[in-house]
C-alpha cells in the first residue's frame, strides 16, 4: 500500500493526465452498497464532483467517464438533471445535489481533499447519479421499485 502522500501525487498526476481520478470504496463484508466517485471535475471542468452506488466499479467508472464528455461537451448541471447515455440503450439516470451531513466524512472523503489541496476553503459540491432497476426502470422514489434498487443507493440528498 502506498503511504498517503505518494497516493495523493498520484491522484494529482491522474487529475492532470485525465482530468479527473475515480475513487471507489467497496465493502468486503458485502454490509454497505459499492460506491464510486470523482476527483477533479471541480478543477478540470469547474463543475461539481459526482457519486454513484450500487454497481459493478467498470460500469459506474464508464457512467462517471460520461457524465466528464457531456459536461465538457457544455452539459449544464442541475438538481434533478435527466441524463442520457450512462446506461445503455434507452435508460435515463437523475442527479441531484448531495446534502447528506456526513458526506465528507463517510462517501467523499478524497473530493474534499482534492479541493481544499487547490487552495478552496469548504467544501466541493457533490452530486449523486441514481439509475433505475432495470427491469421496472423504476427509481427508489417511485411505488413498485425494487427494493434491491432502493438498498444499493442510500440517498445522499433530498429530492
Amino acid at each position: 500500500m502506498r503511504d498517503q502522500d505518494e497516493w495523493r501525487q498520484m491522484v494529482r498526476d491522474n487529475v492532470d493526465k485525465h482530468g479527473w481520478f475515480c475513487q471507489s470504496v467497496f465493502d468486503p463484508e458485502r454490509l454497505e452498497p459499492d460506491f464510486s466517485y470523482t476527483v477533479g471535475f471541480t478543477k478540470t471542468l469547474s463543475a461539481p464532483e459526482f457519486i454513484i452506488f450500487g454497481l459493478k466499479r467498470d460500469l459506474m467508472h464508464a457512467m462517471l467517464w460520461e457524465v466528464f464528455r457531456q459536461i465538457r461537451e457544455g452539459q449544464s448541471v442541475r438538481h434533478g438533471q435527466v441524463w442520457d447515455g450512462l446506461l445503455g440503450g434507452d435508460y435515463q439516470c437523475y442527479s441531484f445535489r448531495c446534502t447528506h451531513a456526513d458526506l465528507f466524512e463517510e462517501y467523499a472523503l478524497s473530493s474534499q481533499w482534492y479541493w481544499q489541496d487547490q487552495g478552496h476553503a469548504g467544501d466541493p459540491e457533490v452530486y449523486q447519479i441514481v439509475w433505475p432497476g432495470a427491469q421496472e426502470r423504476l427509481f427508489p422514489w417511485q411505488e413498485g421499485c425494487a427494493n434491491d434498487v432502493i438498498d444499493q443507493q442510500p440517498a445522499l440528498y433530498v429530492r
